[in-house]
């Protein structure tokens, strides 16, 4: 494009000449090691809990603290990192929550006590709650046709991290016991600290903040390594100048791509927003009802997908109601198996967001999923046997894997630059509340032989959050992402 003083070209327009190359593939490997980082810590709570209990002689209110305090850390952790991250920067935000992560999980490998072991473990969770600082950063470098395909390449490494963990346990747990498995667990956030200094800042990020030099510091080094050229010209963001869309127009274009009637702000407002400042910028005309909807998306999520993967192990083997003392006696000998067996359900999942997310696009492909989850849990509202109730829960696991992996491509797409891993993480969040509450309601349902509730319970959670995709207000596949909010 040409502007007053000459060719101009934006962050996306360089991401686009530059393709995906390997500079991308880089930064994707250092991202997908904290996701699987933070996949392994969420799945080492099946084992631990457990594990726990029969060495310490804990009390089943004492085993379910040590998974709830996850969830709390997680929780309070995912708002904190991203208002860190809008205003400090990517690095700095994924760089502490990796330290608080890596120390915290090592160090609970040699809790003496309960008390000790709860604390470090709220601390890993609190560490966790960054998640989504990676997720924003390594979207921030991918050109906008790609960016669907490869956000699910990205998540591919959750799924990587439940099966590596799985059988971490299946090896670890019979043989060295639960403190090795935490000790194990807490390396892949170690590696993180290892390469910190050669990962690169956002562009888009410097380039909000005003540090043009950096950012094209940065594209050129994608440039070099990648073997493209840049565009010529001057870089731009889209406070400077009015952007105009040449691919892929659209009905929602002005939406997602702000060119004219932007919100003039003093220099450094929007970029230095802290944390009550971004909440209002989230709850805000233009942002609030995608935000609401985005919340209880996220929580429906949350509680569909991790009472999804707890029911695996509850209905497996045992679909008729018996106490707790059999049903933990006939289970033991299979849990590991199982809960190995079960993680290989999310492989199909991710192979149908990546079929869909860039061709039906990101509404339409998380709505069907939701509702095909839904048809899938049905049968399950009546005592099934074994085989029948292991196969629909695989099928409904499939369905609730593909949301999850196109909401965490949506969110991010959705919200601007300024406030981007701040909406992400308060999104995040609210998921964990819904992954806390899982446990408690769902799966307490099931030990008090009430399966049909638990799953009618689990239908109505899927099917209303079916109904809030449908009212998102804009599809963002193939579209630019926005550096600042439209009135």
């Amino acid at each position: 494009m040409t502007g007053a003083e000459g060719p101009s070209y934006t962050v996306d327009d360089a991401l686009v000449a530059l393709g995906f190359g390997n500079f991308q593939i880089l930064v994707l490997a250092y991202a997908g090691v904290g996701w699987v980082s933070e996949a392994m810590e969420m799945m080492i709570l099946s084992f631990v809990g457990p594990a726990v209990q029969t060495a310490w002689n804990l009390s089943a209110h004492e085993e379910s603290l040590i998974t709830s305090v996850v969830f709390a850390g997680m929780l309070i952790g995912a708002y904190s990192w991203g208002i860190v991250s809008d205003k400090h920067g990517r690095r700095k935000g994924f760089l502490i929550t990796a330290i608080v992560t890596a120390l915290a999980g090592f160090l609970s490998a040699f809790a003496p006590n309960y008390i000790l072991l709860i604390a470090l473990r709220s601390l890993v969770g609190l560490g966790l709650g960054g998640g989504p600082v990676l997720s924003s950063w390594f979207l921030e470098f991918v050109p906008a046709p790609n960016r669907g395909t490869w956000m699910v390449v990205f998540s591919a490494f959750w799924t990587l991290g439940t099966i590596f963990e799985a059988s971490l346990a299946w090896i670890v747990m019979p043989k060295l016991g639960w403190r090795w498995l935490l000790a194990l667990s807490s390396l892949p956030s170690s590696f993180l600290l290892l390469f910190y200094k050669v990962t690169p800042e956002s562009p888009r990020y410097l380039c909000l903040k005003g540090r043009t030099a950096d950012a094209i510091n940065v594209l050129e080094k994608i440039a070099r390594v990648n073997g493209r050229e840049l565009p010529s010209g001057n870089l731009v963001s889209d406070h400077e100048i009015e952007l105009h869309k040449i691919d892929n127009p659209s009905e929602d274009t002005r939406l997602l791509s702000p060119r004219t009637n932007e919100v003039e702000h003093p220099k450094g407002t929007v970029s230095n927003l802290g944390g009550i400042s971004s909440l209002l910028v989230l709850l805000s005309p233009k942002l609030a009802r995608p935000t609401l909807l985005l919340w209880a998306v996220f929580f429906g999520n949350a509680f569909s997908y991790y009472g999804l993967v707890l029911l695996t192990t509850e209905l497996n083997g045992h679909s008729k109601c018996m106490p707790d003392k059999l049903q933990t006696e006939k289970s033991q000998d299979v849990k590991y198996k199982s809960v190995f067996i079960a993680s290989f359900a999310e492989l199909p999942g991710l192979l149908l967001s990546a079929a869909a997310v860039d061709k039906l696009g990101r509404k339409l492909s998380m709505s069907t999923m939701f509702f095909m989850c839904c048809i899938f849990l049905l049968p399950l509202l009546f005592y099934l046997p074994e085989g029948l109730t292991t196969s629909f829960l695989f099928l409904a696991r499939i369905c609730i894997t593909a949301t999850f992996t196109i909401v965490y491509i949506y969110a991010p797409e959705m919200y601007p630059t300024s406030v981007r891993t701040t909406g992400v993480g308060i999104a995040s969040s609210v998921g964990r509340i819904g992954g806390m509450i899982c446990p408690l309601i769902a799966v307490g349902l099931v030990h008090g032989c009430h399966q049909t509730a638990a799953v009618l319970l689990f239908e109505i959670v899927a099917l209303l959050s079916g109904i809030c995709v449908m009212f998102f207000p804009i599809e963002t596949m193939g579209q630019e992402l926005r550096d600042s909010v439209q009135v």
